[in-house]
């Protein structure tokens, strides 16, 4: 089977990579967050790295180093609710043997061997050298959910995480076989399908640059843009060559598709929690009951999970009275998000689930699981249970730090652990019939049993 990875255009990184926050660069928030990183979760991040190829191309002398790692003061909301949380104060790096001298000198030695002694010289770029060393800082923790983030990294996290982005509306990937970018997806009437992009195009050039042996990222950074710019496109079609020109406008990410099975079963696929979703969510909910809805499977495959709030409020549509996620933090403090249960889904109901279903979709099906309302359906998922905040660090950068452990309503942890099914299958993959989905089979007849 040919291997591909899938770029959304726009974005400027994989289409199930990290989206938090809401706020842009420099409003010293702090966001909370909830998904695996990794490509164990299915997913991947693609990293600018903070590099600024226009940066300083000479040595950074003494003294240039001193304070680069020291603490900020953070201001921030808590599951969505503004407030104070605290100022930190008197971080230092320094240990009880190691003095924050000795770390500027060991700095200032390695700097100076590396002006005198480094071949490509004329290679060094200053901003990236300082970005290795907080990003060293933070990975030196040991875990995998703690990250710094530079000025372009986070410029593209913050430009992702609302589920809208600029640009042409169309979802690519790369053979790993004969290298092909190819347009796997048009959202309908977005500037792609305005521009007679199909699905199955092969990508040769943008703006008359050849896309041929570049990295998918490479090609999609040359496609988005500012809302209302153009972009050159050329595609091969059935042999034929088609220019054509897309001008980049506001996408929102569809992150919820949805549809009526047979025997009245409902059908919604969430690929991740973004800010959109809830919206999208609820949608498809009232539509499907409009159609006389006698069941519902919600599919959360592969879903590498999202933001908090966005899930909760979609539980907050289906649970009973009662808790729907509780958190302990380093100091002991819980906190607790809570339903009123005025909302109680009543019918049938399996959530699908597999080993890359992680973070906020592990919250949705643990919840589900514990107040028994449906039936978890898959293998055991990815086990991710621990919550993250992203803080803005004022300056265009900022760094994502674990912060809590939660739990599903019954009291259980499921880091390291994840959810497991209730009715167990995995898949099968049929070469004779591709689009077949064992999975999705089972939690229909689950569903189809209960309404008998």
């Amino acid at each position: 089977m040919e291997r591909q990875t899938e770029y959304r255009t726009g974005s400027g990184i994989e289409s199930d990579t990290e989206r938090r926050a809401g706020s842009g660069p420099g409003d010293q928030v702090i966001q909370t967050e909830d998904r695996a990183g990794g490509s164990d979760a299915g997913q991947s991040h693609s990293k600018a790295g903070g590099r600024n190829k226009m940066g300083r191309r000479r040595g950074f002398g003494k003294g240039y180093l001193a304070g680069l790692l020291t603490a900020v003061l953070i201001l921030g909301v808590v599951w969505g609710v503004s407030g104070l949380i605290h100022q930190i104060k008197g971080g230092d790096f320094a240990s009880g043997e190691i003095s924050r001298e000795d770390v500027e000198k060991k700095l200032d030695q390695i700097n100076a061997l590396i002006e005198h002694l480094y071949l490509y010289e004329d290679e060094i770029d200053e901003d990236t050298l300082i970005n290795g060393i907080y990003s060293g800082y933070a990975e030196a923790l040991g875990d995998p959910y703690t990250e710094y983030y530079g000025e372009e990294e986070t410029a593209a996290l913050f430009e992702s995480t609302s589920g809208e982005f600029s640009g042409i509306g169309a979802t690519m990937s790369k053979s790993l076989d004969d290298g092909a970018v190819t347009i796997v997806n048009v959202y309908p009437d977005s500037p792609a399908d305005k521009a007679g992009l199909k699905e199955g195009d092969i990508l040769t050039e943008v703006d008359g640059t050849s896309a041929e042996g570049q990295d998918l990222e490479t090609v999609v950074s040359w496609i988005k843009g500012e809302k209302g710019t153009d972009v050159e496109l050329t595609v091969l079609r059935d042999g034929e060559t088609i220019e054509t020109t897309a001008t980049r406008d506001l996408i929102q990410v569809q992150t919820v598709d949805y549809e009526m099975k047979e025997n009245q079963i409902g059908y919604i696929a969430v690929s991740e929690f973004d800010q959109v979703t809830y919206e999208q969510f609820q949608t498809a909910l009232e539509d499907l009951e409009a159609q006389g809805m006698q069941g519902l499977v919600i599919d959360l495959r592969s879903n590498p999970g999202g933001s908090l709030s966005t899930v909760t409020d979609m539980l907050k549509l289906l649970l009973p009275e009662g808790t729907i996620v509780s958190t302990k933090d380093k100091y002991g403090n819980t906190e607790e998000i809570t339903c009123d249960g005025s909302k109680m889904f009543t019918k049938p109901l399996a959530v699908l689930v597999n080993q890359y279903s992680a973070s906020a979709s592990e919250i949705f099906s643990g919840a589900i699981q514990d107040y028994g309302i449906g039936k978890i359906v898959g293998v055991t998922t990815y086990g991710k249970g621990v919550v993250q905040q992203i803080v803005d660090l004022g300056d265009g950068t900022c760094l994502k730090v674990t912060i809590a452990e939660y739990y599903t309503p019954s009291g259980r942890s499921i880091n390291g652990e994840g959810v497991v099914p209730d009715v167990e299958v995995e898949y099968e993959y049929h070469a004779e019939d591709p689009t077949a989905d064992n999975q999705l089979e089972k939690a229909l007849e689950v569903v189809a049993e209960e309404i008998e």
